[in-house]
């Protein structure tokens, strides 16, 4: 499996690529082209610089249904004929999210999406190959990971939304596990919890994406704790993971550097 990184809140340094406050991979596994879309456009610049066509994807992969996170898609669709691409999402990603009385939700209806795409809505695990997986609706083991953020409109009301439709993929490597997430609002701990117990008695080689942690508390710590305790190889923070809290965790763990361009290779 190869991984490029196409957005993310960093880019290198004498590396000429945009960034914003998002995250986009481009996936490549047996053939397949697989996109997570997470931010506005800046993906088509930066995936142009970069020299990958994404023209002819097999899946598109949307993590949850905040705006910052399914923008971009809009822009693929105007610029791409995907009529025969899959599009892989827990169905809450459709509900209507607002924080402080602002819409944060997604611009596009299933109507649209099935007009461009074919939308693939499951709380189930969906392989989209032999190794590859997506998690879809994570279980919660702990709870001091599901924090409400905002509001979503569920059952004819606005309540507090805890991410249930925030997921992450895996991929089974030779090495182990590969885990990777986007905004991890329903917990890193929990996205490996659930991992493990699809992938029974495999190792962790490494996780890479946001672990939506801002600051030094109480969730960070009790997150580095178990991230300890699960001997991990390599752990790549990017997107919602501030400074801070990488400077924690790499006292305890290989912490590596993620930015724009990034290409990393798992057998």
């Amino acid at each position: 499996m190869i991984l490029n990184v196409l957005v993310d809140n960093n880019t290198f340094i004498d590396k000429y690529f945009l960034g914003e406050p998002a995250l986009s991979y481009f996936i490549e596994l047996n053939n397949k082209k697989i996109f997570l879309i997470q931010d506005i456009q800046t993906f088509l610049t930066n995936a142009s610089k970069m020299n990958i066509s994404l023209a002819n994807l097999d899946y598109i992969v949307l993590s949850h249904g905040h705006s910052d996170h399914t923008g971009g898609l809009k822009s693929l669709l105007h610029k791409y004929n995907l009529q025969k691409t899959k599009l892989i999402a827990h169905p809450q990603i459709l509900y209507p999210k607002r924080k402080n009385n602002i819409d944060i939700g997604m611009s596009m209806s299933f109507d649209e999406l099935s007009y461009k795409l074919e939308p693939i809505l499951t709380k189930e695990p969906y392989w989209i190959d032999d190794n590859l997986v997506f998690l879809s609706e994570i279980p919660t083991k702990f709870p001091f990971e599901r924090i409400k953020v905002e509001e979503v409109f569920k059952d004819n009301q606005w309540q507090d939304d805890l991410n249930f439709d925030d997921s992450a993929m895996v991929y089974k490597g030779k090495d182990g596990l590969v885990i990777i997430t986007a905004c991890s609002h329903s917990g890193i701990c929990n996205i490996i919890e659930y991992s493990k117990s699809l992938f029974p008695n495999t190792k962790i080689h490494s996780i890479i994406g946001g672990f939506h942690l801002l600051k030094v508390d109480d969730k960070l710590r009790k997150t580095i704790d178990y991230l300890k305790e699960q001997d991990i190889d390599i752990i790549y923070p990017a997107h919602c993971t501030c400074l801070q809290a990488k400077i924690q965790m790499a006292k305890y763990m290989n912490i590596q550097e993620v930015g724009v361009n990034l290409k990393l290779e798992f057998k």
